[in-house]
Parts: structure tokens; C-alpha cells; sequence
């Protein structure tokens, strides 16, 4: 029999009122994986976050978190998770180490051996009032609180969020340590980049549905190429009709620009039949394929409101 999932969520959905934010949301999170999901604001990652974590009750579908279901395990459960919120609301009238201990505290002592070696890292001053931290110093008490009792999973959402490029380096150094020692991390972003440097698999939600699942090589080979062929002479559009692999095509004179997923030879049997002056390809980012998944129009509209059985927006 196999390992549980760490994280299991089965047509999942959560109405506000009359809003629906999730619409059937299906996702499955490994032990021991860095797992990133992504949407833009608004897509639905938050509310999934709550609805693992216990804040929110699902409208509809089930949740397992480690192998439970969070309302029935409970204190215990959380007990096992770290969680960093979108939205950090920290008290104003003691000192981040004040804090930190005292949740140590709560939690039975756990972490409490960790909270100095944790903020060296995060070069986080322990004595100052959170009144007086920055956006940024009241992230890394975030990140602190949630690292330091070294749970079996860490939620995270948006965990770079007011960290400098430096800071953000070493969050993920923490993340893949974490894993490397055995647990799970799932990490909410909208920013593509900061996910495709630390997770294994990536998920994209959009408007409260999963869209893609896939591991971060796979997405990369997906987002393609962006090819820019220059010719001697004008050459005829109808020549790249049908050439497999290549979309987005653009003639201008003796320019062409394209976008190529998969091998190129098709595409340069074609251009052998002229003089070519130069040929360029370059990756593109993921975060191209990203916005592959946002672009509007009748077709991509109609399949996302099949798959999602209304027409709310999500948070």
C-alpha cells in the first residue's frame, strides 16, 4: 500500500454567497516534494490554502491534508504544518524574538532551539518592536515561525513577498533543505520564476480551476521557442503553412518570427530552400507559458467555463 499524499483535494469547491471561488478544484501534492502553485491574484490560491488549512469549510467536494481531513484531525494536524499567510498579521506591542518564543511555547517548546539560527539567516534583529519592522523584516518573522518547529509540511503563500533578491535566494535554500530532509513544501506564488527555481511540479489554477499539472522541465520544454529567421529575400507565408511544431507565425518581408515547440528540423528543411542570413531561438520563460493559460478569446473562455460550470470569479 502506498504513501498517503501529503496533500489531496477532490472536486473541491467554495462559494462566498453567491461567488463561486473554487469550481471543482482536483489536486495531489507528494510527500516530500517542493510543489508550486500558481495562479494570479484572484485565481483561487488563497482560498484553497484555507480550505487545507481549516480556516474555511468547503461548499462542496473533500480535503486531506497528511492523510487526514483537517476538521477532523484538528490542533494535532496543524500542529504538523507550517504556515506562512498571504496576509501576515503580527502583534504590534512585543519584539519579533518575544513572538517567536512565544509561539515556541505553544507549540510545547518545539522550534524554540531554531528561532536564533533562523534569523541570522534572514539577518532578522530578534530585539525590535514588530511595530517598527518593515513589510519586508515582518516577512522573515513569518518565515521563521513557520520553519522553525520543523514541520512535516510548510504552506507558504507568496513567502518572497517584500524580500530583497539576496533574501529570497535563501528562502529557497531553506525550502529545498526542508524537502531534503523529508518534508513537503507547497508553495503559492504568482510569480513564475521564484517557483520554477525550487519546485519539482508545478499546478496553475486559473479562476478557481487546475488547469495544468506538470513537473517545471516538462513546462519548460512546453513554453518553446521564440525563433526569428532572416532571409536574403521576402519569402511566401503559404511556404510555413503545416510545418509541425511551430505557432504565432509572422512574415514581414524577408523576416520571420515564429514560436517553435519541439524539434526544429521541419521548420529548417523549409528555411533550407532559401538563403539565410541569420537564425535566432531563444527559450522563453515560463512565464510565457504562464500567460498562455490567461489569454482571452471565444475558444479559451468557453473551455474554461465548461470546466468550471459557471461564470464567478474567484479569489
Amino acid at each position: 500500500m502506498g504513501t498517503a499524499p501529503a496533500i489531496r483535494t477532490v472536486g473541491l469547491v467554495k462559494d462566498y454567497g453567491r461567488t463561486r471561488a473554487l469550481h471543482g478544484l482536483d489536486l495531489e501534492v507528494r510527500p516530500g516534494e517542493v510543489f508550486g502553485f500558481l495562479g494570479p491574484n484572484g485565481a483561487g490560491k488563497s482560498t484553497t490554502i484555507r480550505l487545507l488549512l481549516d480556516l474555511l469549510r468547503p461548499t462542496a467536494g473533500t480535503v486531506e491534508v497528511l492523510g487526514q481531513d483537517p476538521v477532523v484531525g484538528g490542533p494535532a494536524l496543524r500542529a504538523r504544518v507550517g504556515y506562512l499567510p498571504g496576509e501576515l498579521a503580527l502583534p504590534p506591542r512585543t519584539t519579533a524574538g518575544e513572538y517567536l518564543r512565544y509561539l515556541a511555547a505553544l507549540r510545547g517548546g518545539r522550534g524554540a532551539g531554531r528561532i536564533t539560527a533562523l534569523a541570522d539567516r534572514f539577518a532578522l534583529d530578534l530585539s525590535r518592536d514588530m511595530r517598527a519592522l518593515s513589510r519586508g523584516n515582518k516577512q522573515k518573522v513569518g518565515l521563521v515561525q513557520a520553519f522553525m518547529h520543523t514541520p512535516e509540511l510548510l504552506v507558504l503563500d507568496e513567502p518572497t513577498s517584500g524580500l530583497d533578491p539576496l533574501l529570497q535566494h535563501e528562502f529557497r535554500r531553506l525550502a529545498r533543505e526542508a524537502a531534503d530532509d523529508g518534508a513537503t513544501v507547497f508553495l503559492s506564488s504568482h510569480v513564475l520564476q521564484e517557483v520554477e527555481q525550487v519546485a519539482g511540479r508545478v499546478a496553475i489554477i486559473r479562476a478557481g480551476v487546475v488547469v495544468d499539472v506538470d513537473d517545471v522541465a516538462t513546462l519548460r520544454h512546453r513554453a518553446g521557442q521564440r525563433v526569428v529567421l532572416r532571409f536574403a529575400e521576402p519569402v511566401d507565408a503559404a511556404e510555413l503553412d503545416g510545418v509541425p511544431g511551430i505557432t504565432d507565425v509572422v512574415v514581414d518581408g524577408a523576416t520571420v518570427t515564429c514560436l517553435l515547440r519541439g524539434e526544429p528540423t521541419p521548420l529548417l528543411q523549409v528555411a533550407a530552400r532559401h538563403r539565410v542570413l541569420r537564425w535566432q531561438a531563444e527559450d522563453r520563460e515560463l512565464e510565457d507559458l504562464f500567460m498562455d493559460f490567461y489569454r482571452t478569446g471565444p475558444v479559451a473562455e468557453a473551455a474554461v467555463l465548461d470546466r468550471r460550470g459557471g461564470t464567478a470569479g474567484a479569489r
